[in-house]
């Protein structure tokens, strides 16, 4: 089996190499400080497992799993507290709570023999965003990749998003980004009184939205600074309004 070790921490990264040195059959294929590091190591090497600290610099953990396009049991390194260990307990295949021993670690490693290939990295991210997000909290960056680039988009900076399917193009900056993720998720993880679902397909940066012109009966056009053209609905507008106090 071939791991990857994702950690900023040179003690932490020390004590799991140590471990899995011990391990018939482990090999160790990359050592990561941060999470550009872990996505790069990860789309080369192809590992079956990745030990991943949750607290990392340029990504965290949450963001690297967003961008592993394939199967990888994970592990959690972190030192969160029992009320958050609860919610990755119930998603992710296992997690050692730092400072952790042999023994524990041995319990985990035999977690990830059973379970190998069986979770999807996308499946991981976004049980554990919903699960350890504390209410009120809300991205202020998103995660894109592009080939072999990562590019971090700023929430403020972003103009609004549009549905494609399974995807959602995010627009910011003159550039379009393709992402896999469904608008309803990506609406939830934005906070509510910057962002507004004018349309179905369509979430907005509510700065941007330079005035709303009226188009049919019961639709109207949603002109952005850049001069963009988003359709609102009803509803849409019932929500622009009233996020607005008008």
């Amino acid at each position: 089996m071939k791991a990857i070790i994702a950690d900023d921490e040179e003690l932490a990264r020390r004590v799991l190499r140590e471990y899995l040195e011990k391990e018939p059959g482990m090999e160790i294929v990359a050592e990561c400080a941060n999470g550009f590091e872990a996505v790069k190591a990860v789309a080369e090497h192809k590992p079956d497992v990745l030990f991943l600290d949750v607290q990392m610099p340029k990504l965290d953990g949450f963001e690297v799993l967003e961008l592993i396009d394939r199967q990888v049991s994970v592990v959690f390194v972190t030192a969160f507290d029992q009320y958050a260990m609860r919610a990755f307990d119930a998603a992710a295949v296992d997690y050692l709570l730092k400072p952790f021993g042999e023994n524990r670690f041995r319990t985990a490693l035999e977690k990830i023999k059973r379970r190998t290939g069986e979770i999807r990295p996308a499946e991981l991210s976004t049980e554990l965003k919903n699960a350890v997000r504390p209410a009120g909290e809300y991205l202020e960056r998103i995660v894109v990749k592009d080939g072999a680039k990562v590019h971090v988009i700023p929430v403020g900076k972003l103009d609004y998003a549009e549905a494609q399917d399974d995807y959602v193009a995010l627009r910011s900056e003159g550039r379009t980004w393709l992402k896999q993720q469904t608008i309803a998720s990506l609406e939830a993880a934005l906070h509510p009184k910057r962002f507004v679902r004018i349309h179905r397909g369509y979430l907005v940066n509510i700065e941007r939205i330079a005035r709303i012109e009226p188009n049919t009966k019961d639709t109207w056009i949603a002109v952005l600074a850049d001069g963009a053209r988003i359709p609102v609905s009803r509803g849409g507008y019932t929500r622009f309004h009233s996020l607005i106090g008008g």
